[in-house]
């Protein structure tokens, strides 16, 4: 039964993790755990695993190295607190709300127009955020209320904010492909132009969805007027969606062009999404606070998920 165990350490690691996962273990910590728990295992099982198993207590002291040479001291890795940062902004200052009403008078009068103007603006959050759970706290608190009010089916406006909130895992600059890529050994920027046409297909899938909703089920996705105090015109719709066009530009056509490093790229829209807010007045020292602490919070996350991957890695 040992040599059995022993000759199949790998696959029992993995359905390990998985359990520790399903469980509701943190992800950087059920990592870890399972690293840490498998080494002590496979240096006891190695005797009886015929060569399989190739682990020793030495091993241990390369794991110091790997944490400060492959995650802390890494300079790509900079850019996900400036990005993280970006998103938090953006989220706190109230943009992604205008941002949302600028788009849902475009598409008001249409069927199912709400659901148009969410995903686009999951889209166009995505692509100033990177942080998937900015975009879909924003879409969820601003998003879902009026949809319900105006007689959309839960199961439509729910799939709609899930959908378009997890782009910010695909549409540069995501944080994801920032990690991917240093794993993989490829620039960030050779990352971003392989993930941007797929991350607009499926930005084009959703809509069509939406559109053989509104047809087929159109009871399901009702057509939608502002508030009739709501500015209109095409002065203030610009004035809604220049900004933030301006600032996805800035920092994906540093990168794609190759003008600036994703870091300094991060940099640049970190203080972008600064002006924004401060020029829209919706700056203040209390969400300064707010943002700062969030996005500590979400650095650290990041950085210990890397670490007990690491750690996982090494003994897998």
């Amino acid at each position: 039964m040992m040599e059995l165990i022993a000759q199949n350490m790998a696959p029992i690691m993995f359905v390990s993790l998985i359990v520790f996962l399903l469980i509701g273990y943190p992800v950087a910590f059920a990592l870890g755990a399972n690293g840490l728990l498998f080494f002590v295992i496979g240096v006891e099982l190695a005797p009886l695993s015929n060569g399989s198993i190739n682990l020793s207590w030495p091993l241990l002291r390369a794991i110091p190295d790997r944490f400060f040479g492959g995650v802390v001291a890494n300079e790509t890795l900079l850019a996900v607190p400036f990005f993280t940062f970006m998103g938090i902004v953006l989220e706190k200052s109230g943009m992604a709300e205008d941002l949302l009403d600028t788009i849902g008078q475009l598409f008001g009068p249409v069927r199912g127009g709400l659901a148009y103007a969410v995903i686009i603006v999951g889209a166009l959050l995505a692509a100033t955020t990177g942080v998937v759970a900015a975009s879909v706290i924003a879409m969820g608190l601003i998003s879902l209320p009026i949809m319900l009010r105006y007689g959309y089916d839960r199961r439509v406006a729910t799939g709609a904010i899930a959908a378009s909130g997890t782009l910010a895992q695909i549409i540069p600059p995501s944080l994801v492909l920032i990690i991917l890529a240093d794993q993989l050994g490829r620039s960030v920027g050779d990352m971003y132009k392989g993930a941007l046409i797929p991350g607009l297909i499926l930005v084009g899938l959703y809509l069509l969805y939406v559109v053989a909703i509104s047809l087929l089920k159109p009871q399901w996705a009702p057509a939608f007027q502002a508030d009739d105090g709501a500015p209109r015109g095409w002065r203030p719709l610009l004035a809604g969606l220049i900004p933030p066009l301006l600032l996805i530009a800035a920092v994906l056509g540093s990168i794609l062009t190759g003008k600036a490093t994703p870091t300094e790229a991060a940099g640049v829209g970190a203080f972008g999404a600064l002006l924004l807010a401060a020029g829209n007045r919706h700056l203040n020292r209390q969400i300064l606070g707010q943002v700062v602490r969030a996005t500590s919070r979400v650095t650290a996350m990041v950085f210990m998920i890397l670490i007990g991957a690491s750690l996982f890695s090494l003994v897998f």
